[in-house]
């Protein structure tokens, strides 16, 4: 009998502090826009984190995925989201460099040599210090997730070596540092907001645009696309970031909720990326893409030539440049 009480006031107990937990919070529903289809690994985070929000919240809270740019661009949905209406986002954190300039140090050629340095960068401090100077531009920084490394497409001639690069017409994404280094090879940079490159390619107004082998096959660009240069010129993370608007409206029940399922589905997506890498490249080539890839030493002209471009921007954001570095030094010994 003492021992059915006892186990009677745990479960009353156990009980007590579960509603305690969700007393502070409220029924909601959030909506996060992202630029990739239903089916990209970033959709699949999404999906993942709503999943999660929902468990945690108890059924309380509900999270929308429109995926595809169905809100609009990248710059266009984080507006939104500083006005409060659209509440999450997930985009290039180089993009971020619009909201505050040493974003654009994500964008930086070469700067992560593969995913396990920028993972240990990103979710370090280096990367919390960045977040944290979004706060001041309305937005909230809460996990980083990854798109990956970029590689070169185009419609006009198979890609062997850095010159012929030249005379392109590339989609960049719309920042000065994706400018600079597309100028650096001699093509001709064409800022464009992602829902808009697939009938850029289609009709020819623009000869090619580089992405991560799963931005490629998602966005069906082999149907527009003959040739893919494998580059791996450019690694990029993710930022998940929250409206500070609403943010600021929630208790500190839905703050860790949110918080910690942004995590918990970074880890997720990344894997689900990384598990997808080996058979994306194959699954390009069925469908009709012809693949290049450059030797070490064009690879090494390649650096070579973008130098002055890191250069030229690292001089503009100042000591974000010589933090990041530190902590790269710190993560490859």
């Amino acid at each position: 009998m003492k021992r059915l009480f006892l186990q009677s006031a745990i479960a009353a107990i156990a009980l007590a502090a579960f509603g305690a937990a969700h007393a502070q919070v409220q029924e909601r529903t959030f909506k996060l826009g992202l630029q990739n289809p239903k089916g990209h690994p970033l959709e699949q985070g999404a999906a993942k984190f709503a999943e999660l929000v929902g468990t945690k919240s108890g059924g309380k809270i509900k999270v929308n995925v429109f995926p595809g740019g169905t809100l609009g661009g990248d710059q266009q949905t984080v507006s939104a989201l500083q006005g409060g209406t659209v509440e999450i986002t997930v985009l290039n954190s180089g993009i971020l460099a619009s909201q505050v300039k040493d974003f654009a140090v994500y964008d930086f050629p070469f700067m992560f040599a593969n995913a396990k340095e920028a993972d240990a960068v990103v979710d370090g401090p280096f990367g919390q210090r960045m977040h944290d100077k979004l706060a001041e531009k309305g937005i909230v920084g809460l996990a980083y997730w990854e798109l990956g490394f970029r590689n070169l497409t185009n419609g006009r001639k198979a890609i062997h070596t850095v010159d012929d690069i030249a005379g392109l017409k590339l989609r960049v994404i719309p920042n000065a540092i994706n400018v600079d280094w597309v100028k650096a090879l001699g093509a001709n940079p064409t800022p464009m907001a992602f829902p808009e490159v697939y009938a850029g390619l289609e009709s020819k107004a623009i000869d090619g645009q580089e992405n991560p082998l799963s931005v490629i096959l998602a966005n069906k660009f082999a149907e527009v696309q003959k040739h893919l240069a494998i580059t791996n010129h450019q690694y990029n993370p993710q930022s998940f970031i929250f409206s500070k608007k609403v943010w600021d409206t929630l208790s500190a029940d839905e703050k860790k909720i949110v918080a910690d399922a942004a995590v918990e589905a970074g880890r997720f997506q990344r894997q689900v990326n990384r598990d997808a890498a080996a058979s994306q490249l194959d699954q390009l080539k069925k469908a009709g893409m012809q693949v290049t890839e450059f030797s070490p030493a064009e690879q090494a002209r390649l650096r070579t030539k973008l130098a002055p471009v890191i250069d030229k921007h690292g001089a503009a954001i100042g000591a974000t440049v010589a933090e990041l570095q530190a902590e790269l030094a710190k993560v490859r010994k």
